[in-house]
């Protein structure tokens, strides 16, 4: 058997009309696994990444920029007029052959030209298209102008990063775009299999905003519906600090860490004072904050904090840019930067199968390299459908022990789309996520805002895992599932005696997914970390902050991962199906966050240039900046993207004198004059109110976004007309508002969520009777002596 025909998605095929990061990184997510796919391209230019470059590196003719060639390894090339009659037949006929279509084009446009998906169908019905989107193809603001930067502005994200002496600042490296394409991958992905059940394809429809709520903020609209005051503007302490050498990352997320780091900086007493077990109270205090500590770690390199800060468990790491990342010991031992065609380094696919090969990365294709080699396919005979609703993962058993916000995202994707999700955790040990950022109260634990986001769908049960008898029962869970998924430290699993040999051993067709921060082997094995930590180590926050000071994005590597995992599960399944193997599979945390910060080791490598952070700029619009508005703590992001955009903001300023210096003209000459253009802005926007200039402005059709506390950001029209959010009562906490998937899917509901999040232990009689036969009096047994039950241990 060839290595192609263990790829897990050998035989999947793929039409990508879409261009820029995220419908590319889609589509590659998927070819990894052994996909094929058909790049059609406009004729002429093509897709604008083949000259792009991030440092503004002049991509010699005849060559394609290196982002463009990571993005689109191993697909074949062509060419179609979608204007004419003939280009539209070649999409038509390409369609016909293919099982999934990825575009990015405006809302509504593929319709116009009939290639909407009710006419990709007439000759392939079990064919799906997926779409992406700013806002999504549907709603009231589906054509809204926008960036990448300027729906930051809109999830609240940029308004919570910062200080407020220096105001709020985006997210860097275009993050929201890869994410989108992420959850791109994984809504055709499904889409595929569920018409492999039904014969019948659908639409998807992934909105980036939506996406970007999801992973760049922490369930802030939960959270604002027990909290009703607006959320501060802070930054995190500790966290990059300068050493002696450079910066270190560093981490305190929980009271103990918080505690643990004042003892290694040698303020124990500060540790102890309640106060500042609050990590809004310790920015509250930041000079003081920032004295004390970084007394300490200028007087230490940045290795010598991290070793030292591991030997007492507080999450540390280098801060990672696109220079020194593959030349880390880590990265270096568990072989993640390659160089493969183009001679530049790029990381490897986030996701490693025990037994299932992967894709190497093939040449990206010249524009229209291949016309002459793509005929127009048969699609053959189509294949009987197996069967089964459109939920494509019902039936599908899944033990979920992951805690805090990658493991449990995936084990909620997993739920709503079919999966039957048995939440295990234990008194003694509750999902740490249950504690952050909870509200004070009675029955706290069932009050955190990110734990009610990541866990809706699922069945909860406790069992204490160093007892023999809760292993036991543990065990035969096990035995009786398909998928076993764990994101706890590389450790934790084999102390407990359950690592791998010993699932397999159990349940020979069980396929345990293992989501360790750094890999389950390495230098860094053993280390614990947070998203925080993962984002200082890859490069994510080298890109984000003010120039003087680099910071975390906040969580986007977690859900991101946590998609990831549910791709490389699925990749799993697909191989089962073919051999009835189960296996392990491994998707460390930190190399899903050097995938989404790809760019900056390819842009390093191939060009030598060190892209860092530059506060709200960036290398696609200029001007592009948040802008303080009349009025208190009113802001407006603003991205002038194209020329037009600059030549529509001239009219609506009344085109002022300063404004028609000819070098402004171009989008170069506009970036050499950043500087002044922020001093003449800053002074208009500042006479401005906030929500009529943001409102002028889009009317103009410049992309802009007022600035939206995470606390206010609802209610939303969009979001609301897309249904994103679900009422659910939850046991506790009552009626609850609910996020779903950043994507609806034409065959489905959209509110997917089957019942709230679990609250600790609810289901402990209904799973340990249902799939075990346990007794009562085998379940009051078991409570009295604390290895099940409802309420944590230590209260």
């Amino acid at each position: 058997m060839s290595e192609e025909t263990t790829w897990p998605l050998a035989g999947l095929r793929i039409l990508d009309l879409s261009s820029e990061i995220a419908g590319p990184y889609a589509s590659k997510l998927l070819i990894d696994a052994g996909a094929d796919a058909v790049k059609l391209e406009r004729p002429g230019a093509g897709d604008p990444l083949r000259r792009w470059s991030a440092s503004g590196h002049a991509v010699p003719d005849g060559e394609d920029g290196a982002l463009f060639q990571h993005l689109n390894a191993s697909k074949l090339g062509a060419c179609a007029d979608l204007t004419t009659e003939a280009g539209r037949q070649r999409v038509l006929d390409l369609a016909a052959a293919s099982d999934l279509v990825f575009e990015s084009f405006a809302p509504g446009e593929l319709a116009g030209l009939g290639l909407d998906l009710p006419a990709l169908q007439v000759r392939n019905p079990s064919l799906s298209l997926v779409s992406i989107s700013p806002w999504g193809a549907k709603g009231p603001w589906a054509e809204r102008a926008a960036s990448e930067f300027t729906l930051q502005a809109a999830t609240g994200s940029t308004d919570h990063r910062g200080l407020d002496s220096r105001g709020p600042v985006a997210a860097g490296g275009r993050i929201g775009e890869w994410a989108a394409g992420t959850f791109a991958a994984l809504g055709g992905l499904l889409a595929w299999l569920s018409a492999r059940r039904t014969g019948r394809g659908q639409h998807v429809d992934v909105s980036t905003f939506e996406a970007m709520l999801i992973c760049m903020t922490y369930y802030h609209d939960l959270s604002s519906q027990w909290r009703d005051e607006k959320l501060n503007r802070s930054i995190e302490i500790p966290s990059i600090e300068p050493a002696s050498d450079g910066w270190v990352g560093l981490c305190a997320l929980t009271g103990q860490q918080w505690k643990d780091f004042c003892v290694l900086i040698g303020q124990p007493e500060i540790g102890e004072d309640e106060q500042y077990l609050d990590g809004w109270r310790r920015s509250q205090q930041l000079e003081f904050m920032q004295r004390v500590i970084h007394d300490w770690t200028r007087e230490h390199t940045a290795a010598e904090i991290v070793e030292l800060a591991s030997l007492l468990r507080i999450p540390a790491a280098p801060i990672g840019d696109g220079r020194s990342l593959p030349q880390t010991d880590h990265f270096i031992e568990r072989g993640v930067f390659a160089a493969g065609p183009g001679g530049f380094a790029r990381p490897r696919p986030p996701f490693l199968l025990q037994k299932s090969a992967l894709r190497p990365f093939g040449p990206a294709p010249k524009l229209g390299e291949h016309d002459q080699q793509i005929a127009p396919r048969s699609s053959g005979t189509p294949p009987q459908p197996e069967g089964g609703t459109e939920l494509p993962l019902s039936g599908l058993k899944v033990l979920e022990l992951s805690t805090f916000w990658a493991g449990p995202i995936a084990g909620c994707a997993l739920a709503d789309l079919g999966a039957d999700v048995i939440k295990v955790e234990s008194i003694q040990r509750p999902d740490g996520m249950r504690f952050a950022g909870a509200v004070p109260g009675e029955q706290f634990w069932e009050w955190s805002p990110v734990f009610h986001g990541v866990n809706s769908g699922k069945r909860g049960i406790t069992l204490r895992l160093d007892d023999e008898e809760g292993k036991a029962l543990l065990e035969r869970l096990i035995a009786r599932v398909d998928v076993v998924m764990e994101n706890f430290s590389a450790r934790v699993m084999d102390n407990f005696g359950l690592g791998w040999q010993r699932i397999h051993e159990i349940n020979p067709r069980a396929i345990m997914v293992r989501m360790p921060a750094f890999g389950l082997d390495g230098p860094w094995r053993d280390r614990a970390g947070f998203a925080m930590t993962v984002e200082q180590a890859s490069g994510l926050a080298w890109i984000t902050g003010y120039e003087d000071l680099p910071l975390v994005m906040r969580g986007v590597c977690d859900p991101v991962g946590g998609m990831n995992a549910t791709l490389a599960l699925l990749f799993a399944l697909e191989h089962r199906k073919r051999t009835g193997e189960g296996q392990l599979v491994e998707v460390p945390l930190v190399e899903g966050a050097l995938n989404l910060a790809a760019e900056q080791v390819i842009e390093y490598s191939a060009y030598g240039a060190l892209l860092t952070r530059a506060g709200n700029r960036g290398p696609c619009a200029a001007p592009q900046g948040v802008y303080r508005c009349a009025g208190e703590d009113a802001h407006v992001a603003l991205a002038v993207l194209t020329d037009e955009h600059w030549q529509a903001l001239r009219v609506l300023m009344s085109d002022p004198e300063w404004a028609r210096d000819p070098a402004l003209a171009s989008v170069a000459g506009r970036h050499a004059a950043h500087d002044s253009l922020d001093e003449h802005l800053a002074s208009w926007f500042s006479t401005q109110k906030r929500d009529d200039v943001t409102q002028r402005l889009l009317d103009a059709g410049v992309p802009a976004n007022a600035l939206v506390n995470g606390h206010r950001l609802m209610p939303n029209p969009q979001l609301e007309a897309r249904g994103f959010f679900q009422i659910m009562q939850h046991p506790v906490t009552g009626e609850t508002r609910y996020p779903g998937l950043p994507m609806s899917f034409s065959g489905l509901p959209r509110a997917l969520h089957t019942s709230p999040p679990p609250t600790l232990g609810q289901h402990n009689d209904e799973v340990l009777k249902q799939e075990l036969g346990l007794s009562d009096e085998e379940l009051r047994d078991l409570r009295e002596r604390k290895v099940i039950g409802e309420r944590p241990a230590f209260l």
